[in-house]
């Protein structure tokens, strides 16, 4: 039986998820994996559930039942663009003040990382303790009765290239803030998103050993990175975004690489989100085994 395989359906992931989608590696794949398509906190609901083997799965979702499959991740060095935090600013305060006057921001539930990462960022970094509010990806709708709005993934995107018509609609000034960004300013670490993660039963089962698994998902992200323009092509008619953003976004925003401060990352994300009671502590990376990561 075929590792059952949960994926994300947002423009981030296509370079990881290259090889499972193209000829000539997708069908000796499709011998060994079943992949579906889904949202990143779907993606964690099914691993959780057993109704998924392997899922690309916000780090938030990582348990100790779970083992981070080494080499791939989506993160972001500097500015992600993805993760997009709207303010209203009619003060004209700098965002360091205007983020600690904030009181109520309504979010796109569909990463658990992603709110997470915002409140630890307002409660650790910013002294503010914002109610948050779930709601479709609308950023209009959104700031109708919030402080802020929180857009992730492609609809954050999206916003970016209709700045002017959503700030009109507001009808007050916003500030559009980075998420990756303003935790690199406050950590020096760079933002994780999304691990590939497999449950322990699967292996158990031995529906694919270690080293394949390693191997397959590192050389389909390989492939994916050496075939952006074809990417680029394939997705310009799916979303949205000019070419030339969709190549940039993929290049130069998004980081494909688990490496050493990645893991770092991830580990103070945790530590962090458990102060201040958000998630469960996660006291040692729970690792797919002979893992080292890249320096």
């Amino acid at each position: 039986m075929p590792l059952r395989v949960a994926a994300i359906s947002f423009l981030n992931p296509a370079p990881l998820l290259y090889d499972f989608e193209h000829e000539p590696a997708a069908t000796r794949l499709r011998q060994r994996y079943a992949v579906t398509y889904t949202s990143p906190a779907e993606c964690a609901a099914e691993l959780h559930a057993g109704t998924a083997d392997m899922g690309l799965i916000p780090i938030a979702a990582l348990t100790y039942d779970l083992a981070i499959v080494p080499g791939c991740t989506i993160a972001s060095l500097g500015q992600v663009r993805s993760i997009l935090l709207l303010v209203k600013n009619s003060a004209g305060m700098t965002a360091r003040e205007a983020l600690a006057q904030v009181k109520r921001v309504v979010a796109d539930a569909a990463s658990r990382s992603s709110l997470a990462y915002a409140r630890i960022l307002f409660e650790k970094f910013y002294a503010a303790a914002p109610g948050f509010v779930e709601q479709s990806a609308d950023a209009v709708a959104m700031l109708a009765d919030a402080d802020a709005a929180l857009l992730i993934g492609d609809p954050a995107l999206l916003a970016r290239e209709h700045r002017a018509e959503i700030e009109a609609a507001v009808g007050e000034p916003l500030l559009w803030l980075d998420l990756a960004e303003l935790w690199r300013e406050a950590t020096g670490l760079p933002w994780v998103a999304a691990v590939w993660a497999v449950r322990h039963d699967a292996l158990i089962r031995e529906l694919v050993n270690d080293n394949e698994l390693i191997a397959d998902l590192s050389a389909s992200r390989d492939a994916g990175l050496a075939h952006v323009d074809q990417l680029v092509t394939e997705w310009t008619p799916r979303i949205a975004l000019p070419a030339e953003t969709i190549r940039n976004y993929l290049t130069k925003n998004i980081h494909y690489t688990l490496d050493a401060e990645c893991v770092e990352a991830i580990k103070r994300f945790r530590e962090l989100a458990a102060e201040i009671d958000l998630l469960p502590p996660l006291k040692r990376l729970p690792m797919l085994s002979g893992y080292r990561p890249i320096s």
